[in-house]
């Protein structure tokens, strides 16, 4: 398989997927702006994107697709496969039901808990009821895109990469839908817009998958349910794959909750708004990864093509580092020109602009650590080991606890207390990715080879130079970003461009890529 071309096809539709995204975040910034609303709404929008990120991004996958290949692998034919997924359907959807219906009962305490109460913000009942809704009308995604991850993850399987990428697209179109046309006269009509458009995304998501998977002659028929040994077997994988895949959306539910607990309001705001920006790149090239890498590197373990395996993983990881490298820089050394011409108009603030500004630099930080999690963990998950992941995130998940309790007080000393849960998440990711390369070395399962031990410093150069120079370019577009929507446009992609241009030469300069192998990888492609 040409990783750079499923790669390539992956990470276009989930770079449009996040591109709505971001108008669907300058569109709730302009409409609803940092106050109890929004925050009241991105605390019910955590818990979805927290089983996404489980399910449909990790724990679901990681468990489905190295049984479902295998027993492909077995008969040779597509037939036992499927037979495999309807079984694990039949199972799945009794119990999706069931824990659906004991979270919209338990809307309440779930609130209290991804939020602290909303301490430092001293709620009136009726506000925190609203909050108690919008969980409500937001948790039946968690049933929706759990099923839907079950097909996406025969779709990958039989590398359809594109089609289950563009899966989420749908979710945004229905958010932005909302926000067009159903925005109300106060932020609080349209949070709660917001919050049934999640649901009615998720049900078309679903809805496009299963069509999907009819049309590659993968269609799933629904059976009694059997908890037969496969099944057993796919619910030990799950259980601790659930929290070793998810360990970056538990670090934010806990800076969430903290930031919801023990900062001002629109902290919460400030944080999820840098977060979404810090998602450009991780969806394009991080979720890009680890859904190309996964079937591929299990595919090749089940052939005993080991070397073949690790080249793949550092491939990988050079991807993953040649892309998210320069992000960090921009992020870094243009954070508040970007967020000002995003996000800042309407309800959304100078001041607002700043503090967002501050949150975002701090996540973006631990970037490449976010991405080289999809990169290394395959290489356990393809090994059908999902426990060890699941003890190294747990530790990871202590440092994040430990960084927010003492960076939240020490920042807020100085006004910059929401800076905290960004930055202790950065490092809880970087120490995660730690822990797994390491582990996966010490069991002969990895190692990084010349040309990657070579160029990483390289890329690294090259992108400080990018950065330094988006510094001094800022005061130059500045200006712009405030002004109309087209001006705005021409003015952020001039200096994304500019960036871009800079970091390309760069690379070549520092010899972190040379023309041969953009020829190379031209060729592949064209064979791939």
């Amino acid at each position: 398989m040409n990783l750079a071309r499923a790669l390539g096809s992956v990470g276009g539709m989930t770079l449009a997927s996040r591109v709505l995204a971001l108008v669907r975040d300058t569109l709730q910034a302009t409409y609803v702006g940092a106050n109890f609303a929004s925050d009241a709404f991105f605390v019910a929008f955590r818990l979805p994107n927290m089983f996404r990120a489980f399910f449909a991004e990790g724990a679901f996958t990681a468990a489905f697709i190295p049984m479902f290949n295998r027993k492909v692998g077995e008969s040779g034919a597509l037939g036992a496969g499927l037979d495999f997924a309807e079984r694990a359907l039949a199972v799945l959807l009794p119990i999706l039901l069931a824990f659906t219906g004991a979270m919209i009962i338990a809307a309440w305490p779930l609130t209290w808990a991804l939020s602290l109460g909303f301490r430092e913000q001293r709620p009136t009942d009726a506000q925190f009821a609203f909050a108690v809704l919008l969980s409500r009308c937001t948790i039946p995604y968690l049933m929706l895109i759990s099923l839907a991850s079950l097909l996406g993850g025969i779709l990958n399987s039989l590398n359809k990469f594109w089609v289950n990428a563009a899966a989420p697209i749908l979710l945004n179109i229905a958010m932005v839908a909302a926000l067009w046309f159903f925005h109300g006269k106060d932020p609080y009509a349209t949070a709660r817009a917001q919050a049934i458009s999640v649901t009615v995304g998720g049900a078309l998501q679903l809805a496009w998958l299963i069509w999907a998977c009819r049309a590659a002659g993968a269609g799933l028929r629904i059976r009694r349910p059997v908890f037969d040994a496969d099944m057993r077997q796919l619910m030990k994988l799950i259980l601790p794959a659930a929290t070793g895949a998810g360990a970056v959306q538990i670090n934010l539910a806990i800076s969430t909750a903290l930031a919801a607990g023990l900062l001002p309001s629109g902290s919460v705001s400030y944080i999820y708004y840098a977060d979404r920006l810090n998602q450009l790149p991780l969806g394009m090239i991080g979720i890009g990864l680890g859904t190309v890498l996964l079937p591929t590197v299990s595919r090749l373990l089940s052939t005993a093509r080991d070397a073949e395996a690790m080249a793949t993983q550092n491939r990988g990881m050079e991807l993953a580092l040649f892309l998210t490298l320069p992000a960090t820089a921009a992020f870094i050394f243009a954070a508040e020109p970007i967020i000002r011409g995003v996000l800042q108009h309407g309800a959304f603030k100078e001041v607002d602009t700043l503090r967002c500004a501050w949150a975002l630099s701090a996540f973006s930080i631990g970037l490449p650590s976010y991405v080289l999690v999809k990169v290394l963990t395959p290489g356990f998950y393809a090994r059908q080991d999902t426990k060890t992941p699941v003890r190294l995130a747990i530790w990871s998940m202590g440092v994040n606890l430990a960084g927010n309790l003492v960076l939240i007080p020490a920042l807020g000393t100085i006004g910059m207390g929401h800076v905290g849960p960004p930055l202790a998440t950065a490092v809880s990711s970087s120490v995660n990715v730690w822990f797994l390369w390491t582990t996966l070395r010490h069991r002969g399962h990895f190692e990084t080879d010349r040309q990657l031990r070579r160029r990483t410093p390289r890329m690294a150069l090259a992108a400080l130079v990018m950065g330094g120079v988006l510094f001094f370019l800022t005061p130059y577009v500045d200006p712009y970003l405030t002004r109309s929507l087209m001006v705005r446009i021409a003015a952020l992609s001039a200096l994304v461009g500019g960036g871009a241009a800079v970091y390309a030469l760069a690379c070549l300069a520092t010899g972190a890529f040379a023309l041969d192998d953009l020829r190379a990888l031209r060729r592949q492609a064209r064979r791939g």
